[in-house]
């Protein structure tokens, strides 16, 4: 099994990329893009395991959830944006309906070598979230886990979801969001920006500030309201939020009507 479409730029980042003074402002950075995808190349070879750690396997259950709120069924092909290692489409690939097509993109190749063969069926492809080499209407579901606050322009994303997927199709996105719960908020933020990145950091040798961008792009990324707002005005004719754990994390499902 082969990646399509593979680019050249996928050398190890070993280099700081989010040093202080664009951790004040990640989403604004002009470069955030290639910053993303040079720092995801480097975390590759730990990422699945550390988020399965530091979640408290809380992560496998989040996934699963997301598929079943995506509503699959036997004839669906299925889109993964920013697909990582993969442990989304295996959701999809171990869920109780089988769909009958799964594709995986994600512009980070290091990511992508390790989703090889851990979907036999699957097919994976490199690929920017922003410029889809779909042509329209080409899935009936569109998912993204953990990779919508990682886009240069949030906005644009979500259209090219919309775009890429037939009438009658879904999207479904999750997402770490901020705890309504004041208390729950506080634990868990001290929790993601001070014990989480200095463990993950040690065990994963990163030392592009991976750990310290990831908790930072989620505080400062958008709320559930606001997602579904996007949601709708990127085309969809409806979207849901259903928070997770302590609304640690939201999936949100946005339906393209037919016309």
């Amino acid at each position: 099994m082969t990646i399509e479409n593979p680019i050249d730029n996928a050398e190890d980042a070993k280099e700081q990329l989010w040093d202080r003074s664009r951790l004040d402002s990640v989403h604004s950075q002009a470069d955030k893009s290639e910053r993303v995808q040079r720092m995801f190349d480097s975390i590759a070879p730990t990422y699945e395991r550390i988020n399965t750690l530091f979640s408290g396997g809380r992560d496998r259950y989040w996934r699963k959830r997301t598929v079943q709120i995506a509503g699959v069924k036997s004839n669906d092909w299925v889109l993964d944006i920013a697909c990582g290692t993969g442990d989304l489409l295996r959701a999809f690939g171990a869920g109780a309906v089988q769909p009958s097509r799964l594709t995986g993109a994600d512009f980070s190749l290091g990511m992508l070598q390790r989703a090889l063969n851990t979907q036999p069926c699957a097919r994976w492809l490199q690929a920017d979230g922003l410029r889809l080499p779909f042509a329209d209407g080409s899935f009936d579901i569109a998912s993204c886990a953990f990779g919508v606050r990682n886009f240069q322009n949030l906005d644009i994303g979500l259209k090219e979801m919309h775009r890429v997927l037939r009438p009658g199709g879904r999207a479904v996105v999750l997402e770490f969001t901020r705890p309504p719960n004041w208390l729950v908020r506080g634990v868990h933020e001290f929790y993601s920006s001070k014990l989480m990145p200095l463990g993950a950091r040690i065990l994963s040798r990163d030392r592009t500030g991976a750990y310290a961008y990831l908790p930072k792009s989620v505080v400062s990324f958008v709320d559930a309201v606001t997602m579904c707002a996007k949601l709708k005005s990127a085309g969809f004719a409806r979207a849901t939020a259903t928070p997770l754990t302590f609304g640690v994390v939201t999936v949100y499902r946005a339906d393209k009507v037919t016309p």
